[in-house]
């Protein structure tokens, strides 16, 4: 299918220089290599959640952990989590061994990226307050004493109105019905309405055991949550219900242990120190996208994406990274740009930042802006993504 790309401006370390609606090149960028690497962060794990571990069929309310600052998604050394990885794998017996795949669903904005993280123990997903955020299935891994999990984080599901609205929805579903167990993610704040019934009932249909959990426990009352369980329950068949908080940790421990006890026998499919199967050009891309919605989420389209087109390693000098950020219009474009190209040079330094973290050398980063129109019906792209193309 032909490339309906206008044109491309580009930003790196002195993106100010770059002004909107120029036809700069996508070749070309000020170069920022001499821009000294953000440390790595090396913040510990929450301390886990000491509360009893659920049994089938009862509500359980976890315990809030104490934090000044819960951040806004969990991150660990990933170093201190591939030792303690590499260690439990030493001492777990292959017979007794563990696997699994757990689906995380739910509908928009119910907290599932934020989930998988922390069950993770660091960022594998993004997370933003945008809508839709999530559009194809992000793999985390975590060890929880024999059992390797693998925590499958879906598209939020909701009425679809447009071909890649669809794609995305079919491919929560599809997520789902090939688990071993799925995790019913509601957003307790919301109650139980018409979407949740019939988010329930297709859940029915799919024939995976299920678990609940209610989501942003505290900012609900405990008789609310305790009435919600059960309406929940009356409408679907769930083997637990959980309470928690994904973004302050509280009763997360708990949820893990339950799954890890709930996926059937068998061997590792992943490295101790794997936490995700995602390519690291697909995650760099994802940390961008995840940048651009914090800075413009109320100005530009969600169907805004970004392609990571060239990763060179340069030893210890670092990586370079270029990335082409996809956007409808011209005006979207400009948007993205900003006044004197301050929006995109700081996109550029947020997602620079982390992506040093990431990959633990310094990081080389440079953006261009195209104006793609029509991409949403090119099924090229939607491959790229790792969605299926709806025909309809």
């Amino acid at each position: 299918m032909p490339d309906n790309t206008k044109s491309g401006s580009v930003a790196g370390g002195k993106a100010a220089s770059v002004k909107p609606g120029s036809g700069t090149k996508s070749g070309g960028g000020n170069r920022d290599s001499k821009a000294p690497a953000a440390k790595p962060n090396k913040t510990s794990a929450a301390k886990p959640n000491k509360t009893m571990a659920a049994k089938p069929n009862k509500t359980m309310a976890g315990k809030e952990l104490t934090q000044k600052r819960p951040p806004k998604s969990p991150r660990i050394d990933a170093k201190v989590l591939a030792d303690d990885q590499a260690a439990a794998v030493r001492q777990v017996d292959p017979d007794k061994q563990r696997f699994g795949f757990v689906a995380i669903i739910g509908a928009t904005n119910a907290g599932k990226s934020t989930l998988v993280n922390r069950l993770v123990g660091t960022k594998v997903t993004i997370v933003s307050h945008k809508v839709q955020t999530t559009r194809m299935p992000i793999r985390g891994i975590a060890i929880e004493d024999a059992s390797q999990l693998v925590f499958v984080d879906t598209p939020g599901i909701f009425k679809p109105r447009r071909r890649l609205d669809r794609a995305m929805v079919q491919a929560a579903w599809g997520g789902a019905g090939e688990a071993d167990i799925v995790v019913m993610l509601f957003d307790a704040q919301r109650g139980v309405d018409d979407e949740t019934r019939e988010l329930v009932s297709r859940l029915a249909s799919v024939g995976a055991p299920a678990c609940l959990a209610l989501n942003k426990i505290d900012a609900i009352s405990k008789d609310r949550l305790l009435n919600l369980a059960q309406e929940l329950n009356a409408h679907g068949k769930f083997l637990a219900t959980f309470m928690i908080s994904a973004l302050k940790g509280a009763g997360v421990d708990d949820l893990k242990r339950y799954l890890a006890n709930a996926v059937p026998q068998g061997v590792w499919h992943y490295p101790a120190d794997d936490v995700t199967d995602a390519p690291m050009r697909i995650l760099a891309s994802e940390i961008t996208r995840e940048k651009i919605y914090a800075r413009l989420h109320q100005e530009l389209p969600y169907a805004t994406t970004v392609e990571t087109t060239s990763w060179k390693d340069m030893g210890k000098k670092g990586v370079r990274l270029e990335q082409t950020i996809f956007v409808a219009r011209d005006s979207q474009k400009s948007i993205v740009l900003g006044e004197g190209g301050r929006a995109i040079k700081s996109i550029s330094t947020e997602s620079r930042t982390e992506l040093t973290e990431i990959v633990g050398r310094p990081v080389h980063l440079f953006l261009f802006v195209k104006v793609r129109e029509g991409w949403e019906h090119d099924p090229e792209r939607y491959r790229e993504m790792g969605l299926e193309f709806p025909t309809e």
